[in-house]
């Protein structure tokens, strides 16, 4: 049984403050990149499949799946609507067949690359509030958080 926490204790009022805030930043961040993907047709997590595999290569969609956080229902949704765009391709692994790698066309690899930069500054843009050092010190404890949360529900990785 997990452990029950007291919702009057002042750390668990502060983690529930900073998780709402956490949350808030994300969906602010998110809605700053909202217009240039809806402008081109492309969902976030459709550009999560594209940035993976132009910066990993090819990968299974299982991988996919771990990397950008999504369900398998999602994920096949996903690049069925890549697929249909000539953006991936998608086979079946001869040393396994019931896993399916997914990669770039030259389509979509021309997209991705074009798109990434602008996206990425995007983003910079919506931390510009924040001074290098600033970005660092929350990179690092963002990352503390994902892995504490993590081994809690028994994930492997963030």
């Amino acid at each position: 049984m997990p452990k029950m926490f007291n919702v009057t204790d002042p750390r668990t009022v502060a983690a529930v403050r900073l998780y709402v805030k956490l949350e808030r930043a994300g969906r602010a961040v998110a809605a700053r990149t909202e217009a240039r993907l809806a402008a081109l047709g492309v969902t976030h997590t459709q550009l999560g499949v594209l940035e993976a595999l132009l910066h990993l290569g090819p990968l299974t969609q299982r991988a996919l799946i771990q990397k950008v956080l999504t369900s398998p229902g999602n994920m096949t949704d996903v690049i069925d609507k890549l697929e249909e765009r000539g953006f991936v391709t998608r086979c079946r692994l001869a040393v396994d067949k019931r896993s399916v790698e997914v990669g770039l066309t030259e389509t979509g690899r021309a997209f991705i690359s074009c798109l990434f930069p602008c996206h990425a500054e995007d983003i910079a843009g919506a931390m510009v509030g924040l001074s290098d050092a600033e970005i660092a010190t929350l990179d690092e404890l963002l990352r503390r958080i994902g892995l504490a949360a993590a081994s809690c529900s028994g994930e492997d990785k963030v």
